[in-house]
C-alpha cells in the first residue's frame, strides 16, 4: 500500500493564480447530483477538504447554512477568498490546515467533499476522521476527475505532454521543489472507501464539455503539480513558444474540445 507523505508546501507553489482561473470548473450538473443524492436543502454545514481555490465550496455555498473550506496552501486560500468575495459569498470560512489534522473541535457536518485532492492525503486516516465529523444523516462525496493529460488518447494532449517532457524530463515531477517524482497510488479510492466504516456507498458519473485555447491550456498546465512555472525557470518563454507551435501543428485553429467525466464516490453514515 502506498503511504502518502506529509504535506509538501512546494507541491503547488506558484500554481494558485493559475488554478483559480484555468482548472476546469465543476459543472452545474454535478452540484445538482450532489443536491439530489444527499438531499441538500440549504441547511447544515459543508466541509470541503483540500478546497484549493474554492471550486466546490463556492458553488455549493447556497445549499448550506455554513461552509468551511480547508487547505494547507495559503496561496490557494487567498485565491479562494478573492473568488468568494467576487460573487458575494459570505457564509464560507477558509482554514489553513491539512485534512489529516481535522478534529471534532470543528463541529459536525451534513456533507464533506473532496475534489482533486484525495490522492495527496493519508486517505485511510482522513476517511476515518470524516466519518466521525458527520451528522447521523451525513455523507461524503469524493470527486474523481479525468482532465489529466498524462494518460490521454487525445493527439493534442499527447503533444502537450511531449512538450512538457522535452523541457522537464521524461519522468513526471511532483513536489519537493521540483525534485520529487510522481508515484501512482497502489490502492484505489474505491478500495479505501470500501474498507471504511461507511455503511452505504454508491458511485455516480456525470459528463461535461470542456473547451480550451492554447492560452487557457497553458494556464492549466501551470496549475498542475507536474508543470509549475518555477520548474521552467529562464526557459519559460521558450517552453511557451514550443507548446504553442506544437499544438498549432496538431490543430491550426488553436481551439480544442473534449468530453470529460466526473466520478462521484458517495458514502453515507447510515442507510
Amino acid at each position: 500500500m502506498t503511504t502518502i507523505p506529509a504535506y509538501d508546501p512546494t507541491l503547488f507553489q506558484g500554481a494558485a493564480w493559475h488554478y483559480a482561473r484555468y482548472r476546469p470548473k465543476y459543472p452545474p450538473v454535478l452540484f445538482d447530483l450532489l443536491t439530489q443524492k444527499f438531499q441538500l436543502n440549504g441547511q447544515g454545514r459543508l466541509l470541503d477538504l483540500g478546497c484549493g481555490a474554492g471550486l466546490i465550496a463556492i458553488p455549493l455555498r447556497d445549499r448550506f447554512t455554513e461552509v468551511i473550506g480547508l487547505d494547507p496552501d495559503p496561496n490557494m486560500l487567498q485565491e479562494a477568498q478573492r473568488q468568494a468575495a467576487a460573487v458575494g459569498a459570505t457564509n464560507i470560512s477558509w482554514v489553513q490546515d491539512t485534512a489529516e489534522n481535522i478534529s471534532l473541535a470543528v463541529g459536525k457536518f451534513r456533507l464533506v467533499t473532496i475534489g482533486r485532492a484525495f490522492h495527496w492525503m493519508q486517505r485511510e486516516l482522513v476517511v476515518e476522521r470524516i466519518y466521525n465529523l458527520l451528522t447521523n444523516d451525513g455523507g461524503l462525496a469524493i470527486l474523481k476527475t479525468y482532465e489529466d493529460p498524462w494518460n490521454s488518447d487525445h493527439p493534442w494532449k499527447k503533444t502537450a505532454i511531449s512538450v512538457v517532457k522535452r523541457w522537464l524530463g521524461e519522468q513526471r515531477r511532483t513536489g519537493q521543489a521540483g525534485k520529487g517524482l510522481w508515484q501512482p497510488l497502489e490502492v484505489s479510492h474505491e478500495e479505501i472507501l470500501a474498507n471504511s466504516p461507511f455503511l452505504r456507498q454508491a458511485k455516480y458519473e456525470v459528463k461535461y464539455q470542456q473547451s480550451w485555447t492554447i492560452d487557457t491550456y497553458l494556464g492549466y498546465l501551470y496549475s498542475t503539480a507536474f508543470c509549475l512555472p518555477s520548474f521552467l525557470g529562464e526557459n519559460r518563454e521558450k517552453f511557451e513558444a514550443d507548446l504553442r507551435e506544437s499544438l498549432l501543428s496538431v490543430e491550426p485553429s488553436g481551439k480544442f474540445s473534449e468530453e470529460l467525466p466526473i466520478t462521484v464516490l458517495a458514502a453515507w453514515k447510515q442507510f
